[in-house]
């Protein structure tokens, strides 16, 4: 019997682009239960809310929400509990000494799925958008959809 392919899940946090200006991306593992891995493969996990702070050296992202496993039963994890992210110690000492600076914040973006079946996901180091650059955001937008329907016809 062969195993299926479970690599192609990708949730993304679609509010953070809107949100924040991505200035450094990392891809980190997750440290993740059993029941909380399997959930994510059936697609039930949320990043809306979810951002990364440090604790004790250490980086944890907090709000995310994975649904509770539906066959978990006593041993079943907690849907919106703290989750260590696995980085490298330069890495992890250059994020700290970034947040410091003041300013900036670590948000989760994307959370897949990948090739060996293992849980990823993509951290962002991001200044949040001031109201007008969000609408200077749309603007540009709407006025590439405008070219984009020029050309085509």
């Amino acid at each position: 019997m062969k195993k299926e392919k479970t690599h192609n899940i990708v949730i993304k946090n679609k509010k953070a682009s809107r949100n924040y200006i991505f200035i450094d991306t990392f891809i980190v593992g997750i440290q993740l239960t059993g029941t909380e891995i399997k959930s994510i493969r059936s697609g039930k996990a949320s990043l809306i809310d979810s951002y990364c702070r440090f604790r004790e050296g250490e980086l944890f992202v907090t709000g995310m929400n994975i649904a509770e496993y539906y066959w978990g039963n006593i041993n079943n994890h907690e849907p919106r509990r703290e989750r260590k992210l696995l980085l490298h110690k330069k890495e992890l000492r250059k994020l700290e000494r970034k947040i410091k600076e003041g300013g900036l914040t670590i948000i989760m973006t994307r959370l897949f799925i990948n090739d060996r079946g293992l849980a990823k996901a993509e951290i962002a180091l991001a200044r949040g958008k001031k109201e007008y650059d969000q609408r200077e955001t749309l603007k540009r937008k709407d006025a590439e959809r405008e070219i984009g329907r020029k050309f085509k016809n």
